[in-house]
């Protein structure tokens, strides 16, 4: 699978750009600002029908439009697909394949398979259990879709549990409580499984990645923790109850669930720098992509945004490496110097793009 021209209209500020690509390498450089990043956010909508940096729909809109517009021509077999993305102000998002529009979203989830490196990832290493959760989230549900709809409902679920928690002015019986209890249990037992076994089954390819990259400099680990390693989670959850009243939310569950990065026997967003955080970071992405390319039996789309930044000269040379291998599809780097692309393109053999980023418009480059 490869993409193999984009058409973007008013997103963010890129006000129109269509672009034929290279199936194996493409690079685009600019100055900060310029759209290198929102360039490859409109590849990234087109994979999970969101932005990866915007929640709310609309903002993605350029000023001064009334709407945007993404499309891009893939290659998936041999065979020609077209996806779209469009969405009005005050409008609701409308995405389709071949012309023919999906009736809920999440039925595309794992199409186009994609994984996306960029400086905002940092937050997996160094924020909170959330952002984790949804990294083991979005790696799952490209190739597997009954854990989306398991974590659909979960969520359904826990929404009316917190709303009847935070109605401090009314009571609920008891057997009403149960019953979303009871459904938040049963829908968390498959996502725990199905988490437990993607850590168990991605770990080891993680550590082959992080030592590749570090040079056999540093040990790392994964370690996964659940609340539902406690027990039933209805028995759980009803135990907390009163608590969870005064509290306002629901304090059990695998809303809750973490994964612990260590660097030897110390965690990692501790005592690790700002290189191996970046190298940890990178290594978990690369083998997500190995990971969906053995489930899904397709190579996803590889975005590396400012790939270069907090990295030293050689561990950027152990992930050109890497990713140069026959294993990874088409791959598409961004950074502020030619002069670190240049690099790259001398270590990769192959066809390959660059293009230029500059105030929002994308030319291709040629020296």
């Amino acid at each position: 699978m490869h993409l193999k021209q984009l058409s973007i209209l008013n997103f963010k500020n890129i006000g129109e750009a269509s672009i034929e690509l290279s199936p194996k390498l493409n690079c685009f450089f600019g100055k900060n600002g310029q759209g290198k990043t929102n360039l490859l956010d409109a590849i990234y909508l087109l994979s999970f029908c969101k932005s990866h940096n915007m929640a709310i729909d609309s903002q993605a809109i350029r000023h001064e439009a009334d709407f945007y517009m993404v499309q891009g021509q893939y290659d998936i077999d041999g065979k020609e697909q077209e996806f779209y993305c469009g969405i009005k102000r005050r409008g609701r998002k409308v995405f389709k394949r071949n012309k023919k529009s999906y009736e809920k979203l999440s039925e595309h989830i794992g199409q186009l398979p994609l994984v996306m490196i960029s400086p905002a990832d940092e937050a997996l290493i160094r924020e909170g259990s959330e952002e984790r959760r949804r990294f083991m989230d979005m790696a799952i549900s490209q190739y597997d879709s009954s854990y989306m709809q398991a974590l659909v409902a979960y969520n359904a679920a826990l929404q009316q549990r917190n709303a009847m928690l935070k109605q401090e002015d009314r009571i609920f019986p008891d057997e009403i409580y149960e019953i979303y209890e009871y459904q938040m249990a049963q829908h968390a037992e498959e996502i725990y499984r199905k988490r437990l076994a993607f850590i168990e089954s991605f770990t080891p390819v993680f550590n082959d990645f992080y030592q590749e990259i570090s040079g056999q400099a540093e040990q790392v680990s994964i370690a996964y923790s659940s609340h539902i390693e406690r027990g039933d989670l209805a028995a759980q959850l009803a135990e907390v109850r009163e608590r969870d009243k005064i509290l306002g939310y629901s304090t059990r569950g695998i809303h809750k669930d973490d994964i612990d990065i260590l660097l030897g026997e110390f965690p990692l967003k501790k005592v690790g720098s700002q290189g191996q955080n970046k190298s940890c970071l990178v290594a978990m992405k690369l083998a997500q992509a190995e990971f969906l390319k053995e489930k899904s039996h397709q190579a996803p789309l590889l975005l590396l945004d400012d790939l270069f930044d907090k990295l030293d000269d050689e561990r950027v040379a152990n992930i050109v490496r890497l990713v140069s291998q026959e294993n990874f599809g088409q791959i598409f780097i961004s950074d502020t110097q030619l002069s670190h692309l240049e690099k790259i393109l001398q270590s990769l053999a192959g066809d390959h793009r660059v293009f230029l980023v500059e105030n929002g418009q994308i030319s291709h480059y040629q020296a």
